[in-house]
């Protein structure tokens, strides 16, 4: 069903579009898009930083923490114990001691397993914590819609995002399969605003106090040359905001989509958005968990659609070496999304999640090396294989089809 991946030097792919009008000239045309589709406008004057793995990552958002002297705010999904953990804990607790306000905002389901006594200790040192939509005191249909976002803002002036949790998987450079492979980002500039919004949207339905003396609301100065919109997603019924972005990023590649996601397992629709698109004659390319993978439910969900997409001429390549839960999109060498939005029904319909579009060469080709560097680990789903996959297999992906859009 699959084959190990050549070395990227070996793969033929499309040439790399020459920086210049033609490069801004789809900046701009996908700016305009997504700003109008969406309602939202995107900021310029940007400083974006791709953190790769934990080491990288924690490294610097932990940094971040111990630098403030105003005010912390940090929220997300997942909150386990460990080490890593006890290291966030006590950066918090120490920032609220020096009289820095800090604001902790816990989803109910997915940081139910934080420590109770590093949670007391926050609290103790004056660290504000709320919970999100706790599963005890909601009812059946509240509990399916969970904030998935993560979000940490330093002093209003520098804010991160992307796909990691508190928690040991996500620590190390993704050298064995323990150290989970992940992206975030560093952001400074006027976007930090729509990253802050994020937790302030959340934030405001967990607790009675929105902003405090100590909120500064600062102006915002140029900080580089990265344009940014902020997206949120929020749990409601119909089309979403993320589904529009999603779908813009799509219908505006020209030449190369790439989509590396923790968590597959999209509609009908989009599988026929993907096909459309390599249709037409854009390369597109998806990396997924491999055999590392942490949800095999979900990832049985979306194998169903293998045999339509590599049809299509969709590449799938599924990661080796460990659990692959990065959220990131790249188009034609010059835009990106990256966030906490994985491509499956539950991002999608039911979770809040936060997503930048960031419109950057420079920061779209890093993220393309990294792709590149992932693929290189990864197997190739071979088209004529996969149909032949044995009869197990396609039972399973018939069984999860009752609960797919849960997923």
């Amino acid at each position: 069903m699959t084959s190990r991946q050549e070395a990227p030097e070996a793969t033929p792919r499309a040439p790399e579009a020459p920086y210049g009008p033609s490069a801004e000239a789809r900046v701009a045309r996908i700016r305009r898009r997504l700003e109008r589709l969406i309602g939202i406008a995107a900021t310029e004057g940007n400083a974006v930083v791709p953190l790769r793995n934990g080491d990288e990552i924690f490294a610097a958002m932990l940094a971040g923490i111990r630098s403030a002297e105003h005010t912390v705010d940090m929220m997300t999904f997942v909150y386990w114990k460990g080490d890593i953990a006890c290291q966030f804990a006590q950066a918090l607790a120490e920032r609220a001691r020096a009289g820095v306000r800090v604001r902790l905002l816990l989803d109910g389901f997915g940081s139910r397993l934080i420590d109770s006594e590093q949670l007391d200790a926050m609290e103790r040192a004056g660290v504000q914590v709320a919970w999100f939509r706790k599963p005890l005191y909601l009812s059946p249909f509240k509990q399916n819609h969970r904030c998935h976002r993560k979000v940490l803002v330093v002093d209003e002036e520098t804010a991160f995002t992307g796909g990691v949790g508190i928690a040991e998987e996500w620590c190390g450079d993704a050298r064995n399969e323990n150290e989970w492979r992940d992206t975030h980002v560093q952001v400074r500039g006027p976007a930090v605003d729509g990253i802050a919004a994020a937790f302030a949207q959340n934030w405001a339905e967990c607790h009675d106090e929105l902003f405090d003396d100590r909120d500064r609301f600062i102006a915002h100065s140029p900080q580089g040359d990265a344009i940014v919109q902020v997206v949120r997603g929020s749990a409601s019924f119909g089309w979403q905001d993320m589904q529009t972005l999603i779908r813009v990023m799509l219908e505006s590649a020209e030449e190369r989509f790439r989509l590396a996601t923790a968590y597959f397992s999209p509609d009908a629709y989009f599988i026929e958005l993907l096909c459309a698109t390599a249709r037409r004659g854009v390369e597109v390319e998806i990396l997924l968990p491999g055999p590392h993978t942490d949800k095999r439910v979900c990832q049985l969900a979306g194998q169903q659609y293998y045999e339509d997409l590599t049809a299509c001429g969709v590449k799938i390549y599924q990661y080796q070496p460990t659990m692959m839960h990065a959220k990131v999109i790249t188009v034609d060498h010059v835009a990106a999304l990256i966030g906490s939005t994985n491509f499956n029904r539950r991002s999608l319909d039911h979770d809040e999640e936060v997503m930048l579009a960031v419109l950057d060469q420079e920061f779209t080709a890093t993220l393309d090396e990294h792709f590149e560097a992932d693929v290189a680990a990864s197997e190739l789903i071979r088209e004529g294989r996969w149909k032949r996959r044995p009869v197990v297999q396609r039972a399973l992906e018939v069984a999860v089809l009752p609960i797919r859009r849960f997923l």
